[in-house]
């Protein structure tokens, strides 16, 4: 289950058309879904929960997903017996030092799930203190003046237009990593092999330091693929002659319904993104032995904390309450930019929709400067301001 490549490029196509409303009120998203009669049920549950993630709604996005691919899975005792047995580590502590024997990480995301971003987010520092100085993401533009901009825009990528991937750009581009683009051309095979190709080509001409590669769902397995026989993963792993530490994310994160969850999740009830290792040490790395990856991660529940996902308050970041003197009317979407970026089409650090005066008021922003833009109902700008994050 996931968007290949010709189906980013028509979503990609659409934002492009529509940027000025790009970050949407939750029944506009719902509405330009429903409009487009001509997709199948399982295109209009990505493309919705795509929207809602982008326009900063976490949970919608889970229920919108869900909506085509939930599924109830049973455990057997045999099952919950051997996952009792099995004892939990930080994940993020537990890859840090994993990584520093080796030279190359690919790590994948849900696209609709901003807190694998988040996740991700963490990671860095810890990265390229270990030596690693290259980034990697799949949903980007060939785009040079990243590096000297330092901050993503609505044209560098289409999931990148999502808050917390933005949060994730400018905080690699601060550390001091070195961001390139590998997109292929092409659906399945051809375009795993593209992009093994041309993550490998960076590779040889970038050999002062080690890579972080993050992509999206399958593309970071191991083994063979029903559809693409060897994964972008397998195939990188064939060029360069190096066996990646690959992560995934996406089997063991909460869905939008406690039904749909993986029964591990059920029993374990962490509250911190954990992995699992046995006696010995070996890390529990799911039940598919055909197609996976080194390491699984166990993502908690959130927990939410003034209506927003507890998993935003990481590190320096902290709660903004929007006064409700800077609105004169109901319903509004407040978004924050870092200071400067809104006028150059940046990507907002946070956004919350506001339908009347009790809703949370909360944005999570990190320490800095930012403009605050409210727009109405029909998206025009009616205030903005400046503020202070200390």
């Amino acid at each position: 289950m996931k968007f290949y490549y010709s189906v980013i490029l028509i979503l990609f196509s659409i934002s492009v058309s529509c940027q000025d409303n790009l970050y949407r009120f939750s029944e506009d998203v719902k509405k330009t879904v429903l409009e487009d009669s001509t997709q199948s049920e399982s295109w209009r549950s990505q493309m919705e929960a795509t929207y809602y993630s982008i326009s900063g709604q976490y949970k919608p996005a889970l229920e919108s997903w869900d909506r085509t691919f939930g599924r109830v899975k049973k455990i057997t005792a045999a099952d919950s017996l051997k996952f009792t047995k099995l004892i939990p580590a930080n994940a993020k502590d537990y890859i840090v030092k994993k990584a520093t024997n080796e030279q190359v990480v690919i790590i994948n995301e849900a696209h609709h799930n901003a807190s694998h971003r988040n996740f991700i987010s963490s990671l860095l520092q810890g990265l390229y203190d270990k030596g690693y100085r290259y980034l990697g993401i799949e949903t980007l533009e060939k785009d040079d003046s990243l590096k000297i901009r330092k901050f993503a825009t609505l044209n560098s990528g289409f999931y990148s237009q999502e808050p917390e991937f933005g949060n994730f750009i400018y905080k690699a581009l601060k550390i001091g990593f070195k961001i390139f683009p590998y997109e292929a051309e092409g659906n399945g095979k051809e375009r795993e092999i593209g992009e093994a190709k041309n993550i490998n080509d960076f590779m040889q001409k970038n050999k002062d330091g080690k890579y972080l590669i993050y992509c999206g769902y399958q593309h970071a397995y191991e083994g063979i693929h029903k559809s693409w026989e060897k994964t972008m993963a397998a195939r990188l792993s064939d060029l360069t002659g190096l066996n990646p530490l690959t992560i995934d994310q996406t089997q063991f994160s909460e869905k939008g319904l406690p039904k749909y969850n993986e029964p591990l999740l059920r029993l374990l009830k962490n509250t911190e993104p954990v992995i699992l290792t046995d006696k010995n040490q070996k890390v529990y790395n799911g039940e598919d032995k055909e197609l996976s990856t080194d390491i699984k991660i166990i993502h908690p529940i959130t927990k939410y904390k003034k209506g927003r996902p507890g998993w935003m308050l990481t590190e320096n970041r902290k709660f903004y309450e929007v006064p409700s003197s800077a609105i004169s009317q109901y319903p509004v979407l407040v978004l924050a930019y870092r200071k400067g970026e809104f006028e150059q089409k940046g990507i907002p650090a946070d956004i919350i929709e506001l339908q009347n005066a009790e809703d949370s008021h909360f944005l999570i922003l990190d320490k800095g400067n930012y403009d605050i833009i409210i727009k109405d109902r029909e998206y025009k700008v009616v205030n903005n301001f400046d503020k202070t994050v200390k």
